[in-house]
């Protein structure tokens, strides 16, 4: 406790200085450590003193905008006369909270460039905005629309309604939020002078109107109570609903007869939406379930009651508003929900800790875990009557990691602080419960293992079998963590004593909160509620147990996204090999498509360009095909490749096929030579050997000859050689790399067939497909080229320049983990891999093996990037790839009318 009391002495004399140095954080510690700490030491007052400077250099760049063709600027005009009252009491909130300067001074300015971009609400003629905010998996895109309502209230919105989650607990949490930064009061409780909250105990004069509470969602009994017009309010009225049909509906009915009332087809007062996680229920997907359709019409509809107002979505995972149908230019501009006046791209500030951190930088630490031991206990595939009669083991080594973790934590200082796990294995409610009963029982028995020889000498506390397995837990997970196994020890007991064990569903009637002051170390199981919107505060370890392969589904489910100043070397998540896969490939995507978003930005593209040039990015066809898996239908994509990268991740297993590829492989090496370009006397590099000049009809040969298996979406053989056709002018020469590696072992597989001796690249099989009989996945990543590979063929000057470009758009000091993309942004001249694999586990001979062939092309960009060519798929095709793992247990039954 004294080193919490420290820290947050210290945070308030700082907060207080306009320029913060080394010396003045040490002194500031250093003076106040006699009366706060006196057993504080100089190694400690050094890493708190690195903790804040931490702390106070976490930059937010701005991010980026595109923006439609009809827009008047109004905010800079109209800035004199708006009295800044709910922002300014926002922002003190935000400092209070442990904000870093830095990011309240971007907060700032991005809620103005997106108040900016609103309607005036001092005009009083008609208008009518569109607009899309694309943020981050848990990176605070709650502050950054309760920052937006507080701004659009001060320049005169009067109705303001945020539409939240699908549940109530989702709700009920976004309420609590709005609660503490913008109402200023609990709403919870009959209005006093003694319950307000947030930014009520700094200034309560003013308060907004709240027309739903913590504890109730919107009803028109409620709402009449008030017995106020909507125009004769002077604070402005917030609704925060849930999005439900029901509610959307009782809300719609209430406002109609409030115009009826007033004799009015409109409200006149204006109108501020804002739809939280806006890619979930609110799309018009044609073949969806009806009520998607429904939710998606009665927002169009409640916006249409008002004479002025604005929708503006939020969302992480904007693949459904960009990728879906229609994908018709007409179409799309037809959908009212389209961004159609501007889409904002969220940056996240330095210490975000998020996919490019997990997944895909290859000198990054990872965190993640194998789970290899659950198809006994708990399959992936599994019906709602499973009994799980024991755990895992690799859920136990998880929840023993937590328990240490919390350990860990309070003696870094934390003791003041939320502490998490979240397992979500199964999207059933009555297989959760199971988990929950069976996870109590195995913390309850550790935890009286701690209290009986918790404070024994460590060799003799060892010969419990619990405080023996933690020993082992915590030399595996966290030996480097600074810490001495006997002072973790010495304080498990008060570390594991407050860790509580919750089931978090609709089944389970307590409330899931983190309120303010009351610090809780959790274990969360759940399933739907766990990866939609729900945030677990201090989420440390993850036990990940699902089978989704929908993009915003994977990307929403990760909650260990987000902010871990301070243990981020802690956490942990436990996942199966083949969603690691997916989430790498994932977070890939989610980069390209933010690099397009800037790169459109740059030329000053609108909405309505970019969402046409991403309706044609390849992941679009596996994205729509989710959309539609109901349909049976054989359907057509558009895609370009210009600038993208395709690869056979998959191949067949069909030894016939197989040595098809083998024999095309030959084929064009033989081309080569006989026009005096033998890969032999290609330039050496990485052990491989580069060819430059290749002439496309080369290269369209070898692909006509490649047998393809049908689960390689992108290199379909007739779109792909259609699209190369096309652009012969373009990509008339070739750079051809086959690949190799330089080091060579006895166990190294040594091919010759192509004329000259290569030392064939080594890659494992994805473990999931093992027992495919039709398909061979190469890596769980679905990877077949190496990292960097896209630099060949590029002169030192390209590759440091597309380096120094990349570290000119970045934020924070850890060493950059450049993307393959900069160096194809680079290229002028398509390169085509050709890989000879020695497919097989790691460590064993492969020696005595056949290569498996595969390719991957890096396409550069072009002058036409609208040509794009139709790639074909069907929902047989689609389920290939695996279920669709819905939650659909979770989405029953849930209460439309109470809390």
């Amino acid at each position: 406790m004294s080193a919490q009391r420290l820290r947050r002495a210290v945070a308030a004399l700082l907060a207080t200085e306009p320029t913060l140095t080394r010396t003045l954080i040490r002194e500031t510690i250093r003076s106040l450590r006699p009366a706060l700490h006196p057993s504080f030491s100089d190694d400690d007052v050094e890493a708190l003193a690195r903790e804040f400077e931490s702390l106070h250099t976490i930059q937010l760049d701005s991010g980026h905008l595109l923006r439609g063709e009809v827009y008047r600027p109004w905010l800079n005009e109209a800035r004199a006369t708006i009295d800044p009252y709910y922002w300014s009491r926002y922002r003190d909130h935000l400092a209070d909270s442990g904000f870093p300067p830095k990011v309240i001074s971007s907060v700032d300015d991005i809620s103005d460039e997106i108040l900016g971009l609103l309607g005036n609400p001092a005009v009083s003629d008609p208008w009518d905005r569109r607009g899309l905010v694309v943020g981050h998996v848990q990176s605070g895109k709650t502050a950054n629309y309760i920052a937006l309502c507080s701004k659009a209230a001060d320049a005169g919105y009067r109705v303001i309604i945020v539409i939240a989650g699908l549940h109530n607990r989702l709700r009920r949490q976004t309420q609590i939020r709005v609660d503490e930064g913008f109402i200023g009061r609990d709403t919870s409780q009959v209005r006093t002078q003694t319950n307000f909250v947030g930014v009520g105990r700094r200034d309560p004069r003013r308060q907004p109107n709240p027309f739903t509470h913590s504890t109730r969602d919107f009803n028109r009994a409620t709402a009449d109570a008030i017995g106020i017009p909507l125009h004769n309010l002077k604070e402005p009225a917030v609704f925060i609903i849930k999005k439900n049909a029901h509610i959307l509906g009782s809300l719609l009915s209430w406002l109609k007869s409030h115009n009826r009332q007033h004799e009015t087809a409109t409200i006149g007062e204006p109108l501020l939406l804002i739809d939280d996680e806006a890619d979930n229920a609110s799309i018009n997907i044609k073949h969806g379930p009806g009520e998607v359709s429904r939710i998606n019409s009665q927002i169009r509809e409640l916006l249409t009651l008002f004479e002025r107002s604005c929708y503006v979505g939020y969302t992480a995972t904007p693949f459904a508003n960009i990728f879906i149908e229609p994908a018709t230019e007409v179409e799309m501009l037809g959908d009212d929900l389209f961004p159609r006046d501007f889409i904002k791209s969220l940056d996240v500030p330095s210490n975000y800790y998020g996919p490019d951190q997990i997944f895909t930088a290859d000198d990054f630490r990872s965190p993640i875990r194998r789970i290899e031991d659950h198809e006994e206990s708990l399959p992936t595939q599994h019906g709602k009557e499973h009994l799980v009669e024991a755990l895992p083991e690799s859920l136990q080594e998880a929840t023993r990691t937590f328990l240490l973790a919390c350990a860990v934590r309070r003696l870094r200082g934390h003791e003041e602080t939320h502490k998490s796990m979240l397992v979500n294995a199964s999207r059933f409610n009555a297989v959760q419960s199971q988990i929950r009963d069976l996870l109590h029982d195995f913390v309850e028995r550790i935890r009286k293992s701690i209290r009986i020889h918790g404070l024994k000498r460590a060799d003799t506390a060892e010969r419990s079998p619990e405080i023996a397995a933690l020993r082992q837990t915590f030399e595996t997970q966290y030996g480097d963590c600074g810490i001495a196994w006997p002072d973790i020890l010495r304080d498990l007991l008060p570390a594991v004593h407050p860790v509580r064990v919750v089931e978090v569903n609709r089944m389970s009637g307590t409330p899931f909160d983190f309120p303010e002051g009351e610090w809780r170390s959790v274990i969360a199981v759940g399933g739907y509620l766990l990866s939609r919107g729900l945030t677990l505060e201090g989420l440390i370890i993850s036990y990940f147990l699902r089978n989704s392969m929908m993009y915003d589904t994977l990307m929403q489910m990760g909650r260990w996204f987000g902010y871990r100043d301070g243990y981020r070397d802690l956490c942990r998540i436990w996942m199966l090999e083949n969603a690691e896969g997916w989430y790498s490939h994932i977070a890939e995507s989610i980069a390209e498509l933010r690099s397009d978003l800037r790169y459109m930005s740059e030329i000053e593209a609108t909405p309505k360009d970019f969402g046409l040039r991403v309706r044609s990015h390849p992941d679009a066809l596996v994205v729509t095909a989710r959309n539609k898996r109901g349909t049976g239908e054989i359907f057509k994509h558009s895609i370009g490749l210009d600038n993208r990268f395709v690869e056979t991740a998959h191949l067949s297993r069909d030894s016939t096929r197989q040595q098809a590829n083998r024999d095309a492989a030959r084929r064009l090496a033989e081309r080569l030579r006989s026009e005096g370009r033998g890969p032999e006397s290609g330039t050496g590099i990485e052990g491989g050997r580069l060819v430059r000049g290749v002439p496309v009809g080369a290269i369209l040969e070898f692909l006509e000859d490649f047998e393809n298996d049908t689960r390689a979406a992108l290199t379909q053989r007739g779109p792909l050689c259609e699209y190369i056709r096309r652009r012969t002018d373009e990509l008339g020469e070739w750079d051809l790399y086959f690949a190799g590696v330089a080091r060579e072992t006895p166990r190294t597989l040594i091919d010759e067939s192509l004329g000259f001796r290569l030392r064939c690249q080594r890659r494992a099989e994805g473990r999931a497909f093992e027992h495919n009989p039709h398909t061979l996945m190469v890596t769980s990543r679905q990877r077949v080229a190496s990292r960097g590979v896209e630099k060949i063929g590029l002169s030192e000057d390209q590759i440091n320049d597309a380096e120094r470009r990349f570290r000119e758009g970045r934020t924070g000091d850890s060493p950059p983990n450049y993307p393959d993309k900069i160096y194809r942004d680079s290229r002028t001249r398509p390169l085509f891999i050709l890989h000879m694999l020695a497919i097989g586990r790691d460590g064993h001979d492969l020696s005595g093996h056949r290569p498996v062939v595969a390719y991957s092309i890096s396409f550069p960009k072009t002058e036409r990037p609208h040509d794009t060519v139709e790639y074909m798929a069907n929902t047989t095709w689609m389920g290939q790839l695996g279920s669709v793992d819905e939650d659909e247990d979770e989405m029953e039954g849930d209460d439309d009318r109470t809390e």
